[in-house]
């Protein structure tokens, strides 16, 4: 189950409005090979591909495709980037198998398999690993000392790149196949130091697959390789009223100081994105709709692949969350257990949000996370 194995500190300058432009893998492609041709600078290479917003994922082997291409570190770094965020997507149209699509007999068939899977998976063992979890941040800087709903100050804010700002492993457990929440005796001032923390569970294989069949908004999307499994692919929303997936957000600041706060500078102490002067701060809590796709082993039932994708409420301090699971075959005593094996979880956030100007700051975190050395916990 071992990711990135050359992953490196990734810095990208975000765009506040997301002002990206839109490119297909060939595209980006192309344009690598125009650079290459033009003998653009590393740091030039890297700064087109800031802005860049991809509408197919950007996988591993094509990465490794993209070296000869590649002038330097800075722009490997965007490619990164790019991978990171390109995760919940299809891949471009000529990676698809062109296996014809299942009749609806064989649709049932499958999804059937995969639910009987998923009552197996909820049964795991109870189990530990050790995770390691990188962040990526960008910040902001407000010229003014603070704004809120009775300022008449214009609002100018400045945005720094998205960069790697931490790594961390910690030990956590897995009841009925789901990772338990490793931060609950966390004693971190999440908000207070510009950062969030994800306190919820990541979504539930098990209770995805219930709610995604028992909507009916369940439907073929394609057959897709991924790690020389063929898997047949579906799509599937789960409305408001089904859904069970509750996200835990730490932290955003009360209402009564959303018009006293400011954000640090990038040279002042304390590190870029820190707030100033406030001192209440509270969690996002929400049960919201979500969408995304299951890929299952067509013979198995076995679910490779797993991607949620959350669209909160425009007035919500959170704005959207995509997610991906990669599952793996561990060896657990005599037993080979599917598990989680490598995740990531990209999340945009308005940091103000109970502030009119302070809704127009958007910040970028985005999270990895390798899963290894599962053990069972005998417990």
């Amino acid at each position: 189950m071992k990711r990135f194995a050359w992953l490196v500190v990734i810095p990208l300058i975000a765009s506040p409005c997301w002002g990206a432009k839109k490119m297909s893998i060939q595209q980006l492609k192309d344009m690598l090979t125009a650079d290459q041709s033009s003998h653009k600078s590393d740091a030039d290479v890297a700064a087109q591909l800031k802005d860049v917003e991809l509408t197919e994922e950007l996988t591993r082997s094509t990465m490794d495709n993209f070296k000869p291409l590649v002038p330097g570190q800075l722009t490997t770094e965007q490619l990164f980037v790019l991978e990171i965020r390109s995760a919940v997507l299809p891949p471009p149209a000529n990676d698809i198998p062109s296996t014809p699509a299942p009749d609806a007999a064989r649709q049932k068939a499958i999804l059937d398999k995969a639910a009987d899977y998923a009552k197996t998976y909820a049964q795991m063992p109870n189990l530990t690993a050790t995770r390691t979890l990188r962040r990526f941040q960008d910040s902001t800087q407000q010229d003014q000392p603070s704004f809120g709903s009775h300022s008449s100050a214009v609002l100018s804010a400045t945005y720094s790149p998205i960069r790697y700002t931490a790594s961390d492993d910690a030990y956590v457990s897995f009841k009925g196949g789901a990772e338990q929440n490793p931060l609950a005796n966390d004693k971190t001032h999440w908000g207070d130091n510009g950062m969030i923390a994800l306190l919820g569970q990541s979504p539930n294989l098990a209770t995805v697959l219930d709610e995604a069949q028992t909507t009916g908004k369940i439907s073929w999307a394609r057959w897709q390789t991924v790690n020389s499994h063929e898997l047949a692919v579906f799509s599937y929303d789960v409305d408001k009223k089904k859904t069970h997936y509750a996200v835990d957000y730490c932290c955003f600041p009360e209402n009564s100081q959303a018009g006293q706060l400011s954000l640090r500078g990038q040279e002042s102490p304390g590190g870029s994105g820190n707030y100033q002067n406030s001192t209440n701060w509270k969690h996002f809590k929400s049960t919201p709709p979500y969408h995304g796709e299951i890929y299952i082993d067509p013979d198995t039932g076995v679910v490779y692949r797993l991607t949620t994708e959350v669209q909160f409420k425009g007035s919500d301090p959170v704005k959207s969350e995509n997610e991906r699971i990669d599952y793996g075959t561990e060896t657990i005593g005599d037993k080979k257990l599917t598990l989680p094996g490598f995740v990531t979880i990209d999340t945009v956030e308005q940091p103000f949000p109970d502030s009119p100007q302070g809704r127009f700051i958007l910040r970028h975190t985005l999270f990895t996370a390798n899963y290894a050395n599962y053990h069972s916990s005998g417990s």
